[in-house]
């Protein structure tokens, strides 16, 4: 099923589609694609090391060739040129055949190489504007791939909805304006403990496939047997599917041709709706996906018609990933459901297949297989039930001595609703990853300014540091005479994001319910605005003799949320072990991460009936940013959080003065410098 490693892209042949063991969702899903690119691409979710990448390059090789314009650097059909394409117009006999482009988007990408720029060379040397087309031009009528597809900073996000939602590329930047068409086939792979992907770029990739090494034994050993085969013979492996891929590629234009004369009928559009409706999905894309994944599945199996079967496999792949409500809930649909709703509007009066679908739904090949989600428990990615706002904490009694607390813990508590919370950030001007958060230089900011350099070109600056010595350096004609020295690049203000570690108390003091569903609650707010936000949040808790490491930094909330939800109270305050613990977290991942800004957030009521004193250990946190949030409840206060707060320079906010929104926006006004109002 896996194909581990990358060296396919040192190696002189492709890894061949059909050699790929099992895998059969994503092979369905691509072929699907291949057969009508108007399905919206394909997102593919999955542990490391699965062939992702393998496979999705692989499909390039079965796409068939695309007809364009000579000269056209924008692939224009040579049948129905672009009228506004920036090379044209275009004779309809000036066509040339060539291979389908499958386009890589780096993560790290500029935005000038992703929608092209002012051709800086032409310009300081033939003093002339002249387009250089970027990747959007080179993806057009192609596969545009974006590895780690949830990594892609912000600013180029933004970009491809808008080519993805216009089918155009608009380009209005240095004097230059161009439009050209931007239609591509767009295929993602991520690793979802990495983070998770923006709402409005999920929706639109058409199909979703999660997928999963294998644990079948012999299923492994085929997989590195055909794996080291190709490391060692790359041409020869390749040679021994050639008529494989090359059934493969006649299967996938033969669908093609099919593909217009399918016929959705009343019935199979009816089931679609239906579906698409029972599953409360939003807007009507997900209508839309549906309807041309089934017909193109018709297509691809020679059938002039839309069956059941096919909206059944079409639903299973296009609907899973909108059924979310936030990134807290994982990708999923309730099979038997989906089987209920089709027969109760199906003309078909057979029950559904047990199966993920009829034998057929693979690819063919050496190693096809069925075209449904993996069997396993039904699932059903609802929304949790709304819970009451956090409160301030007024009279429930510790759990500090006798039950639970003494042997050591109870039921872990449920967190109260997330919430929208306020805006925080920390002070100063930071040099951190791109984010939505901290004020920051950044590469991809506003323009605030130019300094010598050659990153990021600023134009303007560089063309007026070199105009001056126009004369000693010979001018002649209109080229301009440009030096290294002269060059600027831009200086951006922009925004990072940060690192959010908690440290959070679960000794016996802290074990009132209320008390715990109002911290859980707000560190589930900032997991989900940690998410927009592009931050990385940790978690460590202390209780008994130790603290833990419940979090590591991370940007995935899904894993933040079923850690916090299982965390358990009881025992001892060993307050201390928290704090050191939390020195030694943001140490290594000050080494990981240099330029990421740290916001340390301590929530305790400042007890410490275990282990050393905990202001030495406070001590190793001088110069993070902090915040204290005092839990101490009761008639009779001993201060001792805010002891603790003065020892780390933080600010000290006690709970029973939160408001509604909770933890999230005091932490917020206590970074913007509110007043102190322990």
């Amino acid at each position: 099923m896996t194909d581990a490693g990358r060296p396919e892209r040192r190696a002189r042949a492709r890894y061949p589609f059909s050699a790929v063991v099992g895998m059969d969702d994503l092979k369905l899903a691509l072929l699907i694609n291949a057969v009508s690119p108007g399905v919206g691409g394909v997102l593919v979710r999955g542990e490391k090391g699965t062939a992702k990448s393998t496979i999705v390059r692989a499909l390039a090789g079965l796409l068939p060739p695309v007809a364009v314009a000579a000269g056209c650097r924008f692939s224009c059909d040579p049948a129905d040129p672009d009228p506004a394409c920036p090379d044209g117009p275009h004779a309809a006999a000036d066509a040339r055949a060539r291979a389908a482009r499958l386009v890589e988007l780096p993560v790290g990408a500029s935005e000038d190489r992703l929608t092209g720029s002012l051709d800086i060379e032409r310009a300081l040397t033939e003093g002339v504007r002249a387009f250089e087309p970027g990747l959007l031009a080179a993806a057009h009528r192609g596969v545009l791939y974006v590895d780690e597809v949830n990594l892609l900073h912000d600013h180029l996000v933004d970009l491809l909805l808008d080519a993805a939602a216009m089918g155009e590329s608009y380009v209005e930047r240095e004097g230059v304006s161009v439009r050209h068409a931007a239609r591509f086939l767009l295929v993602g792979t991520m690793n979802p403990e990495e983070g998770e992907l923006r709402p409005q770029l999920l929706d639109r990739f058409g199909l979703t496939v999660e997928v999963a090494a294998t644990r079948d034994p012999a299923e492994r050993a085929e997989v590195v047997r055909r794996r080291l085969r190709f490391e060692d013979d790359p041409d020869g492996f390749a040679a021994a599917f050639a008529a494989a891929e090359a059934d493969l590629a006649g299967r996938i234009a033969a669908a093609r041709g099919r593909l217009p004369g399918v016929e959705l009928t009343d019935a199979a559009l009816r089931q679609i709706t239906a579906v698409c409706a029972s599953f409360e999905v939003d807007g009507l894309r997900a209508d839309l996906v549906t309807a041309r994944a089934a017909i193109a599945l018709a297509a691809w199996h020679g059938r002039d018609a839309v069956t059941a079967d096919d909206v059944r496999t079409a639903a299973r792949l296009a609907l899973p990933h909108r059924r979310r409500r936030d990134p807290f809930d994982a990708p999923g649909l309730d099979r038997r459901k989906l089987d209920e709703v089709l027969e109760e509007h199906g003309d078909d009066p057979e029950p559904p297949p047990d199966g993920p679908g009829p034998p057929d739904d693979g690819p063919g090949g050496p190693d096809g297989g069925g075209g449904g989600l993996p069997d396993g428990p039904d699932q059903d990615a609802s929304v949790p039930p709304p819970a009451t706002p956090p409160q301030a904490e007024q009279s429930e009694p510790p759990v500090e001595s006798g039950g639970p607390g003494r042997s050591g813990e109870s039921e872990p508590a449920p967190a109260d609703a997330a919430y929208k919370p306020r805006l925080f950030t920390v002070p100063g001007l930071g040099e951190g990853a791109p984010g939505r958060r901290s004020k920051a230089r950044s590469p991809y900011g506003r323009v605030s300014g130019a300094r010598p350099g050659a990153r990021g070109l600023h134009l303007t600056a560089t063309l007026r540091a070199a105009a001056p010595h126009q004369r000693a350096r010979g001018r002649s004609g209109s080229g301009l005479v440009v030096h290294p020295e002269d060059l600027r690049e831009a200086v951006r203000d922009g925004r990072e994001g940060n690192l959010v570690l908690f440290v959070v108390d679960a000794s016996g003091s802290m074990a009132a319910r209320k008390r715990m569903r109002a911290v859980k609650g707000a560190v589930l707010s900032l997991l989900l605005d940690a998410y927009q936000r592009r931050d990385k949040v940790g978690l460590i808790t202390f209780r008994g003799k130790d603290a833990h490491l419940a979090l590591p930094p991370t940007s995935s909330v899904e894993a933040g949320a079923r850690r916090l939800d299982a965390l358990p109270t009881g025992g001892r305050t060993p307050l201390a072990a928290g704090l050191m613990r939390a020195a030694e977290v943001l140490r290594v991942e000050r080494l990981r991460d240099p330029a990421r800004r740290p916001l340390l957030v301590v929530v305790t009521d400042g007890r410490a009936t275990h282990g050393p004193d905990p202001a030495r250990a406070a001590g190793l946190l001088a110069g993070v940013a902090s915040v204290v949030v005092d839990c101490e409840s009761g008639p009779v206060r001993l201060g001792l959080a805010a002891a603790l707060g003065a020892r780390l320079g933080a600010e000290v906010v006690r709970l029973d003065r939160l408001a509604a929104d909770s933890l999230a926006g005091v932490v917020r006004d206590a970074r913007g410098g509110a007043r102190n109002v322990a």
